[in-house]
């Protein structure tokens, strides 16, 4: 079995070649290929990469290379880890929508749009020679936006899942505070990408009892505190929603915490540094621990478990995936791309039926659709009214002169990644 990452060279390949170690039965690579156009940070993850295998054992052959043709060659899943544009794109985008006092996040709001122009083109790109290579492989989409970008390979026909580690984070936490196994947890988890409630918690299947009750009794305090939201919000709501629901919830909150500190993307910056430096360190043969604090926790189970259950070998037969509606949300066009339990094999990712969603949060959710429409349009199509348009249509943004502020800023910021400008 082939498995190519492409984004190889990032910080947090590591993270994702120790699970290929500790899973190797649930998913037999026998050869692994790091793509990265950055030589010199590939050269440190492929040593760390080949170390974490030697010390756990595992016989599969680590390739890296900077030809994108060649890596992809004959893989049978191909996963895209990319950041285009690097930390500095991601320190703009997390700084000048706070210049129009909204929220700067690079997956939501005027951020998420300016990431999703650079990235939709270069993944499009990419998934076209990986069809030309091998039009069977899967493709497995790690990229932020997810949803956008998941919805823009389907659209193009390629044979691709969305993958995000929010759903398995909370499986973790919940399993941890019931003192059950993980694969004991089985979420109600609906919505988009970055846009999600857990309105159930199930032990033992999708039809098993719901412990959410008694999670938010006996750890609402604790569960609040990670989504630095306030305890009466989730017992008013009776739900657990994903962290980003704070920049909805709280987002003058955010804008004015935002103004007062140093960018996530720095605090990132400065940890790959020193991760980098680690990775050259020829003695070092397993994760650092630092990288838990780089984000990503649990990515490299949920990646192991998709691609398993995708080639056939294995995996969860539920699993929450980023995937075509096709009627799960009747409130939204079939082609829309939504974050859901799924059943998930080799023919692909098969939504199971989803109870009515109550109109608080299908509300947002056909909005944010609604402006995922629009950013993938302006993506695929370019032009300054298009990127006006999906501003415009974001329930963050949704005025005029904070649109045609942050259309300005968004098109001069990022200029050298979008060919139309």
């Amino acid at each position: 079995m082939k498995l190519t990452v492409v984004g190889g060279g990032s910080t947090y390949t590591p993270e994702l070649i120790d699970g290929f170690a500790r899973l190797r039965d649930t998913l037999p690579i026998t050869e692994l290929v790091l793509v990265d156009p950055a030589a010199d940070r590939l050269d440190l993850v492929g040593g760390l990469a080949r170390r974490i295998f030697a010390k756990q054992g595992h016989d599969g052959r680590i390739t890296t290379t900077s030809d994108l043709d060649a890596g992809v060659a004959d893989a049978d899943a191909v996963l895209l880890q990319l950041r285009v544009g690097g930390q500095a794109a991601r320190e703009k985008d997390e700084t000048w929508p706070l210049e129009c006092g909204c929220v700067g996040q690079e997956t939501t709001g005027a951020g998420g749009l300016a990431k999703a122009l650079r990235t939709v083109p270069v993944v499009l790109d990419i998934a076209e020679r990986v069809r030309r290579t091998n039009p069977d492989a899967w493709i497995i989409d790690f990229t932020n936006p997810v949803g956008i970008v998941t919805r823009a390979l389907l659209q193009a026909g390629h044979k691709a899942v969305g993958l995000c580690n929010v759903a398995i984070g909370f499986q973790r936490k919940f399993a941890a505070l019931l003192d059950v196994a993980p694969s004991d947890v089985h979420l109600d988890h609906v919505g988009l990408n970055h846009l999600t409630w857990e309105r159930a918690v199930r032990i033992g299947g999708p039809g098993g009892e719901d412990v959410l009750p008694r999670l938010l009794a006996g750890h609402g305090d604790a569960i609040a505190d990670d989504l630095r939201l306030p305890r009466p919000v989730l017992d008013r709501l009776g739900v657990v929603p994903s962290y980003y629901l704070r920049y909805f919830y709280a987002h003058d909150e955010v804008v004015r915490e935002l103004g007062t500190k140093p960018s996530r993307a720095a605090e990132v910056a400065a940890m790959e540094k020193e991760l980098l430096e680690m990775y050259g360190d020829p003695a070092l043969d397993e994760k650092p621990a630092l990288l838990a604090k780089r984000g990503g926790a649990f990515y490299s189970e949920a990646a192991v478990d998709l691609a398993a259950a995708l080639l056939g070998g294995g995996g969860s037969p539920y699993q929450v995936v980023n995937t075509y509606n096709n009627g799960t949300l009747p409130f939204l066009p079939d082609d829309a791309v939504i974050e859901t339990q799924a059943a998930v094999g080799p023919e692909g990712a098969v939504p199971l039926p989803v109870a009515p969603v109550d109109p608080l949060y299908a509300g947002l959710v056909a909005n944010v659709t609604a402006y995922e429409d629009l950013a993938l349009e302006a993506a695929l199509r370019g032009g300054r009214d298009r990127v006006f348009k999906a501003l415009l249509a974001h329930p963050l943004i949704g005025q005029y002169a904070y649109a045609d502020g942050l259309t300005d800023r968004l098109i001069a910021h990022n200029r050298e990644h979008l060919t139309w400008a």
